[in-house]
């Protein structure tokens, strides 16, 4: 199978999509961000699902760690199913999908902002019909994403997210490490990350590890490694990972541990050591970690984006892993590029 699968190209795009956000989505930004600001939200509602609600899990940590602002995830079906309306007064909903398309995402949208809620939509099509619906469209400029495995328009919307909440803040150290993540991004797609592929090549399944923010990005890995590989991939916080699931842990079980520099970094690396030291085969993108094997990563300067960088270098081994396996990751098996729910 050729190396330039679409993901490969696309994973590529990265740093170039992320510039393009940071250059061309300032306007709309800054005008969201004092609609926002202007409502003063007790809370934020998210609405997303696949991916898109992998980034929605980053932006309720980045809410709640940088603004104390809760972020609750609501379920689509409420109103396109049950046909129920919520009392989200006083909330703003952020809706994040990178097609716009899905009519259980548009209805609840449209639902919440009948209901009073201030409706902001992270899309990569700015005509779909989410952004019809939406008080404000934040459109992600990623560019076009033929694969079906979203990677670009998922770095994308993860830092559309942190913009969001950095110019609410109005946090200086974040919106600075925001500005630098192209040059970032450019070194993480080329991090090598071959160690972790080479195991994964003939393996059916692994626990993937995070905490707080980087807990979003081990759910985003767990999907790729089904989505792309065929592996059963479960991700689970550190915190938990040892309540039950470690009764599954053997020898040279793998187990990948998302780890940024922040506040949970230490906690999540214990807890890796000690699968470690129970005979599984543990990766950490940490140099604190003793007993894992250390897997190369690059840092931003604030831990609240640091975990943008890991996924990045991630995608390039997934994609990699996928081909070793004999599998096109641009076309898995049973998917299509947009899932239409309702």
């Amino acid at each position: 199978m050729s190396a330039a699968t679409h993901m490969h190209r696309e994973i590529r795009e990265i740093p170039g999509a992320v510039d393009n956000l940071l250059t061309q989505g300032a306007e709309a930004m800054t005008r969201a961000a004092g609609a926002i600001r202007a409502l003063d939200p007790l809370f934020f509602i998210s609405v997303a699902r696949g991916s898109s609600d992998h980034a929605a899990t980053y932006a309720k940590y980045v809410s709640e760690i940088l603004l104390g602002l809760p972020v609750a995830s609501v379920g689509p079906s409420v109103a396109s199913v049950y046909d129920r309306k919520l009392r989200v007064d006083r909330a703003a909903c952020l809706a994040i999908s990178q097609s716009g398309k899905s009519p259980d995402i548009v209805r609840m949208v449209d639902m919440a902002g009948r209901q009073g809620a201030l409706s902001l939509a992270l899309t990569n099509n700015p005509d779909s019909d989410l952004a019809r619906v939406a008080a404000h469209t934040l459109e992600l400029h990623a560019g076009a994403e033929i694969s079906v495995a979203a990677t670009k328009t998922f770095v994308t919307s993860a830092v559309s997210a942190a913009w969001l909440m950095a110019e609410l803040a109005q946090d200086d150290a974040l919106l600075t490490a925001i500005r630098t993540l192209p040059e970032a991004l450019e070194r993480a797609v080329e991090a090598d990350w071959g160690a972790l592929s080479a195991v994964m090549q003939d393996r059916g399944s692994l626990y993937c590890l995070g905490r707080g923010p980087a807990f979003a990005i081990s759910n985003e890995a767990a999907l790729k490694f089904k989505e792309t590989c065929q592996v059963h991939g479960e991700s689970y916080s550190s915190a938990e990972v040892l309540h039950g699931p470690v009764s599954i842990v053997g020898q040279d079980f793998p187990v990948i541990a998302m780890a940024a520099a922040d506040a949970a970094e230490g906690a999540l690396v214990e807890v890796a050591d000690q699968l470690a030291a129970k005979g599984a085969q543990v990766f950490a993108t940490t140099e604190r970690a003793t007993q894992a094997e250390r897997l190369p990563v690059v840092r931003t300067g604030h831990p609240l984006t640091d975990p943008i960088t890991l996924i990045a270098s991630f995608y390039g081994m997934v994609e990699c892993t996928a081909r070793a396996r004999g599998i096109n990751p641009d076309t898995p098996r049973h998917l299509r590029k947009v899932t239409e729910t309702v």
